[in-house]
């Protein structure tokens, strides 16, 4: 599974701030345990579904959700035991997300498997490190080269802004 964006502890501009996301960790040596309320596979569509208070942590990374879809590929393996390979994650209904020290949140999320591309959409996407946030309405983040972007969620006026709270003395923890 993915763990989460790592946000830079302090930076003096929004520039600096955004190279220093690193992307997302994966631990694909770590056990996954994931619960909900219900529990569904269409073996047809290589298709499993997460509904209900959906939490998923692997190693020190939790994340928890409405409902998470797990399409897997189609060329071998049963989704009911969890044998075939992933091909994509697609979560919804209020994504909490969080490693060691980085929480993100936001309305919906896809992962691609092949591409190791996270998206993270909604009215309100937030990223926070202690007290450093950042806040914007899309995410997308490219893990095999850890690189960010957060895109503003249009419009006009500060709502249509990417918004960035830089602590200072963040910098000596």
């Amino acid at each position: 599974m993915a763990a989460l964006l790592v946000l830079s502890a302090a930076g003096t501009s929004a520039l600096a701030q955004t190279e220093r996301m690193t992307g997302l960790k994966l631990s694909g040596d770590q056990p996954i345990q994931i619960e909900s309320d219900r529990f569904e596979v269409d073996e047809n569509q290589s298709l499993a579904t997460f509904t209900g208070n959906v939490s998923v942590v692997q190693g020190e990374t939790v994340m928890k959700a409405g409902r998470m879809k797990v399409f897997y590929k189609s060329d071998g393996g049963s989704a009911t035991t969890g044998s075939a390979d992933i091909d994509r994650l697609e979560v919804e209904g209020g994504i909490y997300v969080k490693s060691e020290t980085q929480v993100a949140t936001g309305d919906r999320g896809t992962f691609d498997m092949d591409t190791e591309v996270l998206v993270m959409s909604g009215d309100e996407v937030v990223l926070s490190e202690g007290d450093n946030v950042i806040t914007g309405c899309k995410l997308t983040v490219q893990m095999r080269n850890g690189q960010a972007r957060l895109d503003s969620c249009g419009g006009s006026g500060a709502g249509g802004r990417v918004k960035m709270l830089l602590t200072p003395e963040s910098r000596n923890r």
